[in-house]
């Protein structure tokens, strides 16, 4: 059995023997939509409860676009222009683009050009949030919770706010898109720390595909009416990187759409937990480096047996990354419960905490090697994993334990698909 794996620009093809008991578990695939640029420009127009763009926008304003940084794969090729060609009655000068990167590093110069193309990169004005800095952000109010929510204050000085991104699974907010562009993208990393707390990330409703009931989500949507939005334009995309879907309009209730249709697809269940689980983390641009890498081990955790094993094949690229405080934290913790307790009891917020509490979360539970062409064997296993240089190979190694009827499932989209356990009864 030949498979694909989504693995850096490419893919990665693995051979497996066929008398092994494999399931290939994918999203459901859409197609993409027959002119995605048509497509996009006519769901600006017809938006979900709210006025079209055009409308909102008076020849005065200000407006601001909040884009999603190099991790994300939106296509900006296609959203880009359609957003400005609604907004043409105003001056370039007018426009600016607000880069999200919420905890993540800056994006070079190149990586923007890269997303937005050099001709939008060189012709709008762009600002890039630094969590770190607080100077740059401004208190907009308190949650139910009592976090502080703090913004950007370029987001907060303009006339019209846009939010834009792609709507894909999320292990502990549910789902992305919607206003994450705003909280975490354009937050504090204060208030990034709290809403993403040892606390809520344990909660039983943080995790994929739930938002009603999730703490995670439901501040963040508490946050960004504090913030204020005026529009939204997200996409949802298939394993080709195609849009499917185009929902503009109402933050919050365009948002819900994209959720729903993409639960459709993405939602795959599965009879029982499996002995052993391949899977990716889609593929660049998401498998950069082992922190966003969690994800794909997160989807696998989703239906793998206690004492199980994960195979994740992740580009890491970027590293483990050597910015934020997750290398740092893996490295220097000695098992994954030592690390967990140490999170759960901690004192003061650090950056990067929940990615490293999801990570020994699962490392405390399972198996998990890592397949990667640019992290050396001592770095995965610093970070309580197990190098894996060829995955046949180690499939081979673990059906000596398990035995050659051990149930294996392979997950070649990694967090693009949502497996769950389907009851019997």
């Amino acid at each position: 059995m030949k498979i694909q794996l989504a693995y850096g620009g490419s893919a990665l093809e693995i051979t497996l023997p066929d008398a092994l008991n494999i399931d290939v578990v994918e999203s459901k695939y859409a197609p993409g939509l027959a002119d995605q640029t048509i497509a996009v420009r006519e769901a600006i127009r017809n938006p979900i409860a709210s006025e079209p763009l055009r409308e909102i926008v008076k020849a005065s304003d200000s407006v601001c676009i909040v884009v999603n940084d190099i991790t994300r794969a939106t296509p900006y090729d296609i959203i880009l222009p359609a957003i400005l060609e609604e907004l043409n009655h105003i001056g370039e000068d007018q426009i600016t683009l607000l880069v999200a990167t919420g905890t993540h590093r800056a994006n070079t110069h190149d990586e923007l050009c890269t997303m937005f193309g050099k001709n939008f990169a060189g012709r709008y004005r762009i600002v890039q949030n630094n969590a770190n800095d607080r100077d740059s952000h401004a208190l907009v109010g308190t949650t139910r919770s009592g976090n502080d929510i703090w913004i950007h204050k370029e987001y907060l000085k303009f006339d019209l706010r846009i939010l834009t991104g792609f709507i894909e699974p999320h292990f502990f907010a549910g789902f992305s898109g919607g206003g994450k562009a705003c909280v975490p993208g354009m937050a504090l990393l204060e208030t990034i720390q709290r809403n993403h707390c040892p606390e809520n990330i344990d909660h039983p409703k943080a995790s994929w595909g739930i938002t009603c009931g999730n703490p995670i989500w439901e501040e963040i949507q508490e946050a960004v009416e504090m913030a204020g939005t005026n529009f939204l334009v997200n996409v949802t995309m298939n394993r080709d990187k195609n849009v499917t879907g185009v929902f503009a309009g109402d933050t919050k209730q365009a948002h819900e759409r994209g959720c729903a249709f993409l639960k459709q697809n993405a939602m795959v269940p599965v009879q029982a937990p499996y002995d052993i689980v391949i899977t990716s983390n889609s593929g660049y641009p998401l498998d950069l480096n082992l922190y966003q890498s969690v994800k794909g081990m997160s989807a696998a955790a989703q239906i793998i047996k206690e004492s199980g094993t994960i195979i994740i094949a992740a580009d890491c690229w970027d590293g483990i990354p050597d910015h934020g405080e997750f290398k740092k934290l893996l490295f220097e913790a000695d098992t994954p419960s030592s690390l967990l307790e140490s999170i759960r009891t901690v004192n003061s917020p650090v950056q990067d905490l929940w990615q490293a509490q999801i990570h020994a979360r699962i490392c405390e539970k399972n198996n998990i090697f890592l397949f990667s062409h640019n992290l050396t064997d001592e770095q995965i296993i610093r970070a309580m994993l197990k190098p894996c240089r060829d995955i046949p190979k180690t499939i081979n190694q673990l059906l000596s334990s398990y035995g050659r009827k051990a149930s294996i499932c392979v997950l070649p989209e990694g967090p693009q698909t949502i497996p769950y356990i389907c009851s019997s009864s």
